[in-house]
């Protein structure tokens, strides 16, 4: 906040009070930045319940895959349901192919079989992706 006084002029005690709002625009355009970031990486619509583990924090890249199985077993690439194996082993042969290549994430419905996961992991490795992880939920508060 600034406050300056006049030298001269008509009336010689008027006071200038200005607000200097540079620091909230600024801060206000920093939050606006992380919240633009942050709301796609969070933002996924195939609903899985997923297990509950202790997970070390990783960097969330766009080029990153992410492959879900739901309770019934069905999978998806991203936010599309594939009809078949062979249409999930065909995109991760294309995305093995790819410079650098991307990571692929598995979201594992905790209702699922394992086999359909297992399925999912075995395609992995038949197309060649090197990188696979698992995105969990971390457990409760208090819970281990």
């Amino acid at each position: 906040m600034a406050i300056g006084f006049f030298k001269g002029g008509r009336d010689e005690d008027a006071l200038l009070a200005d607000i200097n709002t540079t620091p909230l625009v600024d801060v206000m355009l920093v939050l606006l930045i992380i919240f633009l970031i942050t709301i796609p990486a969070v933002h996924t619509s195939v609903a899985v319940s997923l297990p509950r583990q202790a997970n070390q924090v990783r960097e969330t890249r766009p080029e990153n895959v992410v492959v879900s199985v739901d309770a019934t077993g069905a999978t998806y690439w991203g936010d599309q349901r594939l009809p078949d194996a062979r249409a999930l082993q065909e995109r991760l042969q294309a995305a093995a192919r790819q410079q650098p290549q991307p990571e692929v994430h598995i979201r594992g419905d905790a209702r699922a079989d394992f086999e359909a996961v297992g399925r999912v992991v075995y395609a992995c490795q038949t197309a060649g992706i090197t990188r696979i992880g698992f995105i969990t939920e971390p457990p409760a508060a208090g819970a281990r």
